[in-house]
C-alpha cells in the first residue's frame, strides 16, 4: 500500500466496515509507522481488498483484512492472508496474532483452517457495538505442524485460482 492508495482504501474500508470505520488519517498514520505492513489486491486491474500487520520482535499482529463487499466469496481474504504468512516467513516472524468480531463467522473459520487458535476474548472489544473480539494465534509458523497445514492449504489455493482462471 501507498500514500496514493489512501483514497480508494478509505473507500473499501467504508463499504466494509459501515459508519465505524478508520478514517483516511488513521491509514496515513499506518503507512508512517515502521512496525507497519500494509498489501493491497487487485482484481481486473481495481484494487479490491487491503490488509496489514505489525512487525513486533517475533510476532505479526494483523490490524485488518477488508474485502470490497461485491468482491467477497473468491478467496480474495484468503489471497491476503496468504501473502501475509510469506511476509512473515521472509521477516523471520515466529507467531502471528490478531483480533476478530466473535460474530465474523466466516473470517473465523478461515483463521482457523490456516492453523490460528482462539485463546480468549476481549470483552465490549468493537466500539460501535461493543461486540467481545476473540483472540487468535498461531504456533510457531516454522513448526513443522502449521508448515505443513499452510502449504497444503496454498496448494489448494493455488489450484482453485487457477482454475478460474
Amino acid at each position: 500500500m501507498q500514500r496514493e492508495d489512501v483514497d480508494v482504501v478509505h473507500e473499501i474500508e467504508q463499504d466494509a466496515f459501515g459508519e465505524h470505520h478508520w478514517s483516511k488519517s488513521s491509514f496515513y498514520d499506518e503507512l508512517a509507522n515502521n512496525l507497519a505492513n500494509y498489501y493491497c489486491i487487485f482484481k481486473d486491474n481495481v484494487m479490491v481488498g487491503y490488509a496489514g500487520f505489525w512487525h513486533i520482535i517475533d510476532e505479526a499482529h494483523i490490524t485488518t483484512v477488508a474485502i470490497k463487499k461485491s468482491a467477497r466469496g473468491q478467496k480474495l481474504g484468503e489471497c491476503l492472508l496468504n501473502h501475509i504468512i510469506e511476509e512473515c516467513y521472509k521477516k523471520e516472524i515466529k507467531y502471528i496474532t490478531l483480533e476478530v468480531r466473535v460474530s465474523n463467522e466466516p473470517a473465523i473459520k478461515m483463521y482457523e483452517k490456516y492453523g490460528f487458535k482462539s485463546l480468549g476474548t476481549r470483552k465490549n472489544y468493537y466500539q460501535d457495538n461493543n461486540e467481545d473480539a476473540l483472540i487468535m494465534w498461531t504456533e510457531n509458523i516454522f513448526w513443522d505442524n502449521f508448515k505443513n497445514n499452510y502449504e497444503q492449504k496454498l496448494s489448494k489455493l493455488k489450484e482453485l485460482i487457477y482454475e478460474k482462471n
